[in-house]
């Protein structure tokens, strides 16, 4: 009877993350594309500061602050500040001869929330919109017209998409189409049901006295983002996914570096959803949806990797041992499928033609790194992460067929 119960509660857990996946997953792909809005005449553009916290990056720091030269809107009205943590003086050196601002910080213990806040106390308040990136990031040259024009139809909290630098391994590869699936259910497919769009960390831009005052709550080591999405629906601004503006991310090329990212990603999810699990409740019965999407659904979620392994060993588990199971072996099958295509929905055609065989040669590696990091979670969210960048170039074929 408890093994009974113990294989319908399963059941029933794995096939309610497979459905929210998948409805989202058909929300993003029916949801109509937005037109890109046209430019009036008499424009105002938003004074933006372009905020990079770059902890120990001298390796790629002096090419991304140089790549916002490039940005088509008007030099005057915005701004790149780089929030030196731990650089080299010489690095910081050469940012101010290129004329970029620097904000010098130093920590016990560096966390991207410090960095901001810092920076936020140092600066002025002339600024419209803070434009949050990460070191290794790199904008399209027309993010910030983008942007600005979002922000000028009374969007006050706005996640640009964020897409793959680099796709030169296999594990570049899987964290490329992480980031299309990602962006796909979590943020377009919201948007779509009306929900608001998760964070990510980076391409993020805020109406600059909202950024200033919700950063101030913030004490987070890992997972920043998850805390400030949700003060910002406690405060009545859900978040805005503008697909139309790309910011170019640079992606894992290693195991190792692949299993440091997911341990810090993994651990804060569920620290978060035992931290907040209560409250999202309460906001719930206030009719605070969103509050409670980002608060409770989104963390209670198996990773996907961890959700695709479970429902493969359960199904084969099922059919092997049918005869003592309460739940048909082809209920498990249906909920494995449903799976597989709410994975396949978000990408483009190129990816089956270009990269699924490189993406299937990591995949075992990866899942089982992702499943191992279970029983390694401890203390992984109290503890600061540092992932290397050194990627300059951008090679990321799948966007032009993404956006056909």
């Amino acid at each position: 009877m408890l093994l009974h119960l113990i294989e319908i509660l399963l059941f029933a857990y794995l096939a309610a993350c497979v459905l929210y996946n998948l409805v989202l997953s058909v929300a993003g792909r029916l949801a109509r594309k937005k037109k890109p809005a046209t430019q009036a005449a008499d424009v105002r553009y938003a004074r933006i500061a372009i905020l990079v916290p770059a902890y120990r990056e001298d390796a790629i720091i002096l090419s991304t602050a140089r790549s916002y030269a490039k940005q088509s809107y008007p030099a005057a009205s915005f701004e790149t500040i780089v929030v030196a943590d731990s650089l080299q003086p010489a690095t910081v050196r050469q940012l101010k001869q290129d004329g970029i601002s620097v904000v010098e910080v130093s920590f016990d213990k560096s966390t991207k929330a410090k960095s901001l806040n810092a920076a936020f106390e140092q600066l002025g308040d002339d600024y419209d919109i803070a434009l949050i990136c990460d070191a290794d990031n790199v904008l399209e040259t027309s993010f910030l017209e983008k942007i600005n024009q979002a922000y000028q139809q009374g969007h006050h909290a706005i996640q640009g998409r964020r897409v793959a630098k680099n796709m030169d391994s296999p594990f570049a590869v899987l964290d490329a189409v992480n980031e299309i699936v990602a962006n796909h259910l979590y943020r377009k497919g919201a948007n779509a049901l009306g929900l608001s769009s998760s964070v990510i960390g980076s391409g993020m831009a805020f109406h600059y006295p909202l950024a200033k005052s919700v950063l101030k709550e913030i004490q987070a080591t890992g997972g920043f983002d998850k805390v400030l999405q949700l003060l910002l629906i406690e405060k009545g601004y859900p978040v805005y996914y503008l697909e139309d503006a790309c910011i170019f991310d640079e992606k894992v090329e290693s195991s190792e570096a692949f299993q440091n990212q997911r341990k810090r990603w993994v651990s804060s999810q569920f620290v978060y959803l035992r931290t907040y699990w209560g409250k999202g409740w309460a906001q719930l019965w206030k009719g605070n949806v969103n509050y409670f999407n980002l608060a409770v659904c989104q963390n209670i979620l198996l990773p996907r990797m961890i959700l695709l392994a479970g429902l493969l060993c359960c199904t084969a588990l099922a059919f092997l041992l049918q005869r003592s199971l309460s739940i048909p072996a082809w209920w498990w099958a249906v909920v494995f499928l449903l799976n597989i295509l709410s994975l396949l929905l978000p990408l483009p055609r190129l990816f089956f033609t270009r990269y699924f065989f490189t993406a299937l040669t990591g995949l075992p590696k990866a899942v089982w790194i992702m499943v191992s990091l279970m029983f390694r979670l401890k203390g992984a969210n109290n503890t600061f992460i540092h992932t290397q960048h050194t990627k300059t170039e951008i090679d990321n074929p799948l966007l032009d067929a993404a956006r056909k």
